[in-house]
């Protein structure tokens, strides 16, 4: 019993110190020597790290073509929904990139929307995970409405992310002969290997009156379908950009890369913009200078304010723990 009491008494005198914060810890005094040291500290490692994430980045080249506007007919761009809706006129259209700067392989093949809102509430709900891995086993699809079931049948995959997949098609050519696009491994393997069925098969996709994007093979399982995989991971912004495929040859300055592309996807009811991106990569991924600029804002910051509170320090100097400058502390020492 008196084990039991001490212990219960131990623990009420521990709730109390965490209470009251009296527990045993340590607790550094900033002293305007440390908070300068700190200071330098931040600015002499942030600025180097932004400068060689900045280089790298400007290592990256990168070539980006509008084609929402040029591909469509002059007499249609009055109307482009309607040009884009009607099945009898034909989409494709042939586009020229020049490479300005060498680009060594692989290169990336990009395609970019803006203004597409992948992030909407109800649109990123209108998925089923379980049926994309276990197929017409889950029953349970009341997440994707609108796109759940066509003629008393289940879709698969259901929703409105896969309804609306991207559907636009590319072919590159220089100096006459087809550039080869490898467009295997271009989804995440957690992906492949876990999220989407290996013996689950597209059924009664895109049968219904009012057709979305792209039509998937019916005879290919989803995990498989790697389009369709990098479309569903849906995007955080507005724009955005998703990986179409690579090209394993290098390409030269001043190569022309004809581009043979089929206009398909409608953007043009909501006001979208639809870009062609080939880019190359560095150690740190694809072109983008904040990380790098963010790095060189806080270490330029952080040397600032070293120096404006060492002329402070220098300048104001006064014992550790003196409180005579307070005014009014002040009066009562003329008092």
């Amino acid at each position: 019993m008196d084990t039991d009491r001490e212990r219960h008494r131990a623990r009420e005198t521990a709730f109390y110190l965490f209470t009251q914060q009296s527990l045993p810890a340590c607790k550094p005094v900033l002293t305007p020597g440390w908070v300068i040291a700190i200071f330098l500290f931040m600015g002499v490692i942030f600025i180097p790290v932004g400068l060689v994430t900045l280089r790298a980045s400007h290592c990256v080249v990168e070539i980006v073509d509008r084609y929402d506007i040029d591909c469509v007919p002059e007499p249609s761009r009055m109307d482009k929904v309607s040009y884009i809706q009607d099945d009898s006129i034909p989409k494709n259209c042939s586009r020229f990139m020049k490479v300005h700067k060498y680009m060594k392989a692989p290169i990336y093949i990009y395609y970019q929307l803006d203004n597409y809102y992948q992030n909407h509430r109800r649109y990123v709900k209108s998925r089923s995970d379980k049926q994309l891995l276990d197929g017409q086993k889950y029953h349970d699809t009341s997440y994707c409405q609108p796109v759940e079931s066509n003629n008393n049948r289940p879709i698969v995959p259901c929703g409105l992310i896969a309804w609306s997949l991207f559907n636009d098609t590319f072919e590159f050519i220089r100096e006459g002969a087809e550039l080869k696009v490898n467009r295997k491994n271009i989804a995440w393997k957690s992906d492949r290997g876990h999220k989407f069925g290996k013996n689950v098969y597209p059924f009664n996709f895109q049968n219904g009156t009012l057709i979305g994007g792209g039509k998937l093979n019916p005879e290919i399982p989803l995990s498989d379908q790697e389009d369709l995989i990098v479309w569903m991971r849906t995007s955080a912004l507005p724009s955005f950009r998703k990986l179409y495929g690579r090209i394993e040859e290098d390409l030269d300055v001043d190569d022309v890369v004809v581009v043979n592309l089929m206009n398909n996807y409608n953007t043009y009811s909501f006001g979208g913009k639809k870009k062609l991106v080939l880019s190359t990569s560095s150690w740190l991924g694809g072109k983008n200078d904040f990380l790098g600029h963010a790095c060189v804002f806080v270490g330029c910051s952080s040397l600032t304010l070293a120096i404006i509170f060492v002329l402070l320090h220098v300048k104001y100097r006064r014992p550790y723990g003196d409180m005579s400058y307070l005014p009014w502390n002040r009066k009562s020492f003329s008092g």
